[in-house]
């Protein structure tokens, strides 16, 4: 294969875009060009190779009441999508069954594995190694209660082959002192994950780097994709290659579906709120403060608190609800954050088993695919991107791809 184009411009599309050049392969990347579009702007910044559970899991459904929005919880379904989420919920419900929760935990365990090595890999290759922070994230809670429940759970839970935890001690929570209203009761630090440096500088960096080496970028929409490789863009213009890789994020369902290819695809939509004021330390890790329902990066450009599991179609206006619900939880805490803060809101793509699509179709070898990372998109973009590579090259992927084929939605 000697040319591929690559739809979808994020931190999923940019790093196979860069790995397939460095391994030979003339790649040409189309993205629409609006930066703050895709989950890969406003995320946490977290790589979290620690998450090897997927969220489909009757403990989970179990505790859906007390978890939605209006129990004051981060979950939540747009009402005026529920033709959109109903049928994937019914996909869901049944991932949700033990022996495919199971074999599902088995197949991250292993594309985890590998994840933050890969990160370093990355930022190598782009020239860039300052945006892999390999420390690694903590879970906090400001309540006895809290505490005792939230540390039973982590006792009881599998964190993967390359993460572990231990619980912070007193000097360590007085750390916080600085930056809440209160020390929190208890907290632990895990080793093995870490943070970029910020999400859209982690994607700048890759993306110049591809550009440098002599990558196109086409700023442009696709709109059709064929089995023969043609691409079809929303301007009339038509692009060729040996092959098109499908990285677009939530809008990945439409391409495939032209195709033939079943993808039930939804937008799993978070929201952030950022401060350019801040007096977080910039050694103090990324903390998701687990009664609150809200995770805190420092990054270059300030402190970003990011919250909400909402399920509905991507393109949907953001909730003012759920901005101001992520206010009071920053008043709670007792952060310093300015009186306008940067807002956003944007979509993870996600499918019903919550894992990753990533192969090549069967019926179209000429058509590959990477997208449905859902919350995971960040952590596991490096390592999709080794994957992709060595499927075009005809080699061995690092991790067996058969859970993760397209093609299990059929």
């Amino acid at each position: 294969m000697k040319s591929i184009l690559v739809i979808g411009g994020g931190l999923v599309g940019a790093a196979c875009a860069l790995r397939l050049q460095a391994a030979g392969v003339q790649a040409t990347l189309i993205d629409p060009g609006d930066k703050r579009r895709g989950a890969s702007y406003g995320n946490a910044g977290h790589i979290g190779s620690e998450q090897i559970a997927p969220w489909s899991a009757w403990g989970n459904v179990l505790r859906a009441p007390r978890s939605s929005f209006g129990a004051g919880g981060p979950l939540d379904f747009r009402w005026s999508d529920v033709a959109l989420w109903t049928p994937w919920a019914m996909r869901f419900l049944r991932a949700c069954d033990p022996m495919r929760f199971e074999r599902g935990r088995e197949a991250l365990t292993e594309l985890l594995a590998d994840s933050l090595p890969a990160w370093q890999r990355l930022a190598e290759l782009a020239g860039a190694p300052e945006i892999v922070i390999p420390h690694g994230h903590a879970t906090a809670w400001m309540t006895p209660q809290g505490a005792d429940l939230g540390l039973a759970a982590f006792a009881k839970a599998k964190w993967g082959r390359t993460t572990s935890y231990r619980e912070m001690d007193a000097a360590e929570l007085e750390r916080y002192d600085g930056v809440l209203n209160r020390t929190p009761h208890a907290a632990v630090i895990f080793s093995g994950t870490g943070q970029v440096s910020e999400p859209q500088a982690a994607r700048d960096a890759i993306l110049a780097s591809f550009v440098e080496r002599g990558g196109e970028i086409v700023v442009g929409s696709a709109v059709r994709i064929e089995e023969s490789a043609r691409v079809l863009l929303a301007d009339g213009g038509v692009r060729n290659a040996d092959a098109v890789l499908v990285c677009a994020g939530p809008w990945s369902r439409v391409l495939m579906e032209q195709l033939g290819v079943t993808t039930p695809l939804i937008g799993e939509r978070g929201y952030h709120l950022q401060s350019s004021e801040t007096n977080w330390p910039r050694d103090l890790p990324t903390t998701v403060f687990d009664e609150n329902f809200i995770a805190v990066s420092r990054f270059t450009s300030g402190l970003r608190c990011t919250s909400f599991v909402e399920f509905g179609s991507p393109d949907a206006p953001g909730d003012e609800r759920k901005w101001r619900r992520l206010r009071q939880r920053i008043d709670e805490l007792g952060l310093k954050f300015e009186a306008n803060p940067d807002r956003w809101v944007g979509s993870r793509p996600s499918l019903p088993d919550f894992m990753p699509a990533i192969g090549r179709l069967e019926r179209a070898p000429k058509v590959l695919y990477a997208f449905g990372h859902a919350h995971l998109g960040l952590t596991e973009a490096p390592i999709t991107a080794e994957i992709i590579a060595a499927i075009v090259a005809e080699k061995t992927p690092p991790v067996d791809i058969a859970p993760f084929r397209i093609e299990r939605f059929s």
